[in-house]
């Protein structure tokens, strides 16, 4: 049974196969060609957190191919009402594939583990595997190749940026962290990242104008995710150089363009001028979140079922 519970979970070339997949049915739909690849399939949309993007993504995308995507919130008892157990193994004989949204990674591995059918992590604390598919098929896009590119996460060692570093090494794709020292990920942390990338090794940098000299990609996100409210006005203190403004963009190449996973904090980790400039591929960065998740689907599925 394969699962996408993090990038670790495929190699290389299984990544590029999906990205192969994305855009050809990109290019299909732009085509006006709505091919029915999981006809008769149906997705479970499991979900704990809010949500815009990967909601409508994949119940949009879903539909698109063929299938159906049943959204279940909170009030189904998951974890509650029954045990992970009982819940993941009945959801399985109903549907054909799950996509959890879900405050703590555990919670995603308890339900592949009774899972029958496959299951994909729509975000939890540790990974969000989904968005770092979207964000290299838009740099893919944007640079034609992704081989050597340079991509550069302004911001915190959160559960994007570890996702983006891992498809980043198993793609050679250069990937640096540029934040301040204390909010870098751990020794542990990069070893891990390192060690499940062939020999992929990364670069954080406190200095943001250096990291990003050379940038491909320079990419943001909130300095305070969902559940670190709490720690909001410190972070602020601690990133106000870090804010993604014209100042920094013209530290890098006329070239690079500029990335977010939404939603932003307008005029804090990243100003109006540069989200709504003519550097910014946030709106084709967030289409491709739809593009990617239905390559995904579809080669999941084609594993399943042989």
């Amino acid at each position: 049974m394969r699962h996408l519970l993090s990038l670790f979970d495929l190699t290389s070339d299984e990544i590029r196969s999906v990205l192969a997949l994305a855009a050809q049915l990109k290019q299909e739909l732009a085509n006006g060609n709505r091919h029915v690849h999981l006809a008769q399939h149906n997705l479970a949309l499991l979900f704990e957190k809010p949500s815009l993007r990967t909601r409508v993504s994949f119940e949009c995308g879903m539909s698109q191919l063929g299938g159906h995507a049943l959204y279940l919130g909170q009030d189904v008892g998951w974890g509650k009402r029954e045990s992970v157990k009982d819940f993941s193994e009945v959801l399985s004989e109903y549907v054909d594939v799950v996509a959890c949204r879900s405050y703590k990674h555990e919670t995603v591995e308890q339900l592949a583990r009774y899972s029958s059918v496959p299951v994909i992590n729509a975000l939890t604390d540790y990974s969000h595997p989904c968005q770092a598919l979207a964000d290299v098929l838009t740099v893919q896009e944007e640079c034609g190749n992704l081989e050597g590119r340079h991509v550069v996460f302004v911001g915190d060692a959160n559960n994007v940026a570890r996702s983006l570093a891992i498809v980043c090494g198993k793609l050679g794709v250069r990937f640096t962290l540029a934040c301040p020292e204390p909010y870098q990920f751990s020794a542990e942390q990069k070893l891990e990242i390192e060690n499940g990338c062939d020999g992929f090794q990364f670069a954080q940098l406190a200095d943001v104008a250096a990291a990003v000299a050379d940038a491909d990609a320079i990419y943001t996100d909130v300095w305070a995710s969902m559940g670190q409210e709490k720690e909001q006005k410190k972070r602020e203190q601690d990133f106000a150089a870090y804010q993604v403004n014209q100042s920094l963009m013209q530290a890098a190449p006329e070239s690079t363009i500029f990335l977010h996973c939404l939603p932003a904090r307008r005029g804090q980790e990243v100003t109006d001028d540069v989200l709504d400039g003519p550097q910014s591929r946030v709106v084709v960065q967030a289409g491709n979140r739809m593009h990617a998740q239905k390559g995904l689907l579809v080669w999941l599925l084609k594993q399943q079922e042989g």
